[in-house]
């Protein structure tokens, strides 16, 4: 039990380390600021209970309101189209934007993955909404993130997670399937990225 609990402060003190890597500053939210997470199931929670979806673990954290926009399945070029729209109703001051995985297990050319997403982050930054992206890995055992995203990171100046992902499920215990977390890994994942917009002055 003792080595069990060991093994889960490292993996703990490792993903925030992950989160707390360098990059760009975001404009700090005010108290009724909204954060948007915009994704596939790993936004939406599959694998875990009501209440136990990564933005609503981060909400309690952060004492903000995360709104959830997580769509089960959802390729790249579904949540282009969707994203206006849920931008519009929303009015998120920042956009945490985690998808891509579909399309990669589904074996999409890295440029349309890139395309796309490319131009949901242009989206959210015409509105004046900053942009958090958290990297997925790529198609192979013990991968880490698919470059698409650092190069993303770069073109468009945007904070990047990376490697987060890829970390949480090369972990059997944080795991509900193989491409899907359990409660306990979507809280590892609020977690980190809750010291992740801390460290970059979000809140």
């Amino acid at each position: 039990m003792k080595n069990v609990m060991s093994k889960g402060f490292w993996l703990i003190f490792l993903l925030l380390g992950l989160a707390g890597c360098g990059g760009p500053s975001l404009t700090p939210l005010t108290e009724d600021g909204v954060i948007l997470a915009f994704g596939d199931s790993l936004t939406q929670g599959v694998g875990a209970g009501e209440g136990q979806d990564y933005p609503a673990v981060l909400a309690q954290f952060a004492g903000l309101e995360v709104a959830n926009a997580g769509r089960s399945g959802e390729q790249t070029a579904e949540g282009l189209k969707r994203l206006p729209q849920v931008l519009a109703a929303k009015q998120p001051d920042l956009l945490l934007l985690l998808e891509g995985g579909n399309d990669i297990l589904r074996n999409r050319p890295t440029q349309s993955i890139k395309a796309n997403l490319g131009e949901m982050i242009a989206l959210a930054q015409e509105q004046g909404i900053d942009v958090v992206l958290i990297g997925v890995p790529e198609k192979k055992l013990f991968s880490s993130t698919a470059p698409l995203y650092r190069e993303l990171a770069e073109e468009h100046g945007v904070l990047l997670v990376d490697d987060l992902i890829g970390e949480l499920l090369r972990t059997p215990s944080l795991k509900s399937d193989p491409v899907h977390l359990n409660a306990e890994g979507y809280r590892a994942l609020a977690e980190a990225l809750d010291k992740r917009l801390r460290d970059a002055g979000a809140y």
